[in-house]
């Protein structure tokens, strides 16, 4: 027989695998900080700055205020603290340095050309040349950013790739350089990946492909709690078919547990997922949080229909440019358009929306949790146009 799991406890399981429901610590250092990242296993990285970096609100909506530079030395720091590595795993990502291994076939797809974006892929094959050029600038000179190079000057913004820009993204999908630090523009400075992991990481075996996609659904599992098949596949990007073998093996072993839960399809359970009865949560939720990423599964875990609109025009948006969404209990029960005015170092709250079932008590909530962002970013909360 197949448990039958309401959408209710599915919810709570969810929460609670995602790090949601335990007391916040008075004091969040890099030990809090590590351990939510062994449940999320990454942070994704996002340009947009319009409130914080992308990489640092999963952990302040889970660990409150936190001393974001703790999470820079563990990304960016020097060597003696450093413990993550990007990559690109569900998008550009923050990794622990135990899922390098991992991700290998992924870099051995790129350097066969068979992964990464179309752009790039020819510096797999008929322009290797160029790329290894590069590749043995950085080695002899040491760490290099796109604008270092000479035949990328004159490009500029985000989107405005030169070819330099493609080869060094190539050489990084691939796995032969990572990322040494960060500038304050928040540009990528790259160097060989050998230098900038430590050896015991870069010398760990690499898994054989079969090996490697089990462990990655079974740490997706894990960090949902609960999900479909296609939410366990989505959470590290996996090939179908590769992800459909995991899911069968770990289920042969009792890792993973079928269940039945009211509108979901192929619907699996982690054994070891906490059933809480309750869930006693306050957050907002970045819009690449991992809880809600996945748009469909945020609309039949909540029942809360997101979209994000940056991309929107203007007029057309009904909630904002950058919307949060607050998590109050078990439910998201408001959205709120959020900006930093750093020069005059305001928390700018543009627009709220409550939810139609938001309880009487989720305005008065959501005023304590905005003023605990605010002091976190050391901005002054300011209300006046939401």
């Amino acid at each position: 027989m197949v448990e039958r799991i309401e959408p209710p406890l599915a919810r709570r399981i969810a929460l609670a695998a995602q790090g949601f429901g335990a007391r916040r610590p008075e004091k969040p250092g890099p030990t809090h900080l590590l351990r939510t990242l062994d449940k999320l296993h990454l942070h994704q990285i996002d340009s947009v700055n319009v409130l914080s970096r992308a990489h640092y609100l999963p952990a302040f909506s889970r660990l409150g205020i936190y001393e974001r530079g703790d999470l820079d030395a563990l990304a960016w720091g020097p060597a003696r603290k450093r413990r993550l590595f990007e990559y690109w795993a569900h998008e550009a990502s923050l990794l622990p340095f135990d899922l390098q291994p991992l991700l290998r076939w992924r870099m051995a797809q790129a350097d066969r050309g068979e992964a990464g974006w179309t752009g790039m892929r020819v510096f797999a094959t008929e322009r290797r040349a160029e790329a290894m050029a590069l590749l043995d600038r950085i080695r002899s000179d040491g760490p290099q950013a796109t604008s270092d190079f000479e035949a990328h000057k004159g490009q500029s913004g985000w989107w405005e790739w030169s070819d330099t820009k493609r080869a060094l993204e190539w050489l990084f999908w691939a796995g032969h350089i990572t990322t040494a630090t960060r500038r304050g523009s928040f540009e990528r400075v790259y160097d060989l990946t050998e230098r900038v992991l430590p050896a015991g990481v870069t010398a760990l075996p690499t898994p054989s492909n079969t090996e490697a996609h089990k462990a990655l659904i079974e740490r997706a599992a894990s960090a949902h709690g609960i999900a479909t098949s296609r939410e366990l596949r989505d959470y590290f990007r996996q090939p179908r078919e590769a992800a459909r073998q995991a899911i069968h093996e770990l289920a042969e072993k009792g890792i993973l547990v079928p269940v039945d839960v009211p509108g979901w399809r192929h619907a699996w359970l982690h054994c070891d997922a906490r059933r809480p009865r309750r869930i006693d949560a306050q957050a907002l939720l970045a819009p690449f949080d991992p809880l809600i990423w996945e748009r469909d599964r945020t609309e039949r875990l909540f029942g809360f229909h997101y979209r994000i609109e940056i991309y929107v025009p203007a007029e057309k948006r009904r909630h904002g440019y950058y919307v949060l969404p607050f998590l109050l209990g078990d439910r998201l029960v408001a959205r709120v358009d959020l900006k930093a005015d750093r020069k005059q170092q305001r928390l700018l709250v543009q627009s709220v929306h409550l939810e139609a079932d938001a309880p009487g008590h989720a305005p008065e909530a959501l005023r304590s949790e905005l003023a605990t962002m605010a002091q976190w970013l050391q901005l002054k909360l300011d209300m006046r146009d939401a």
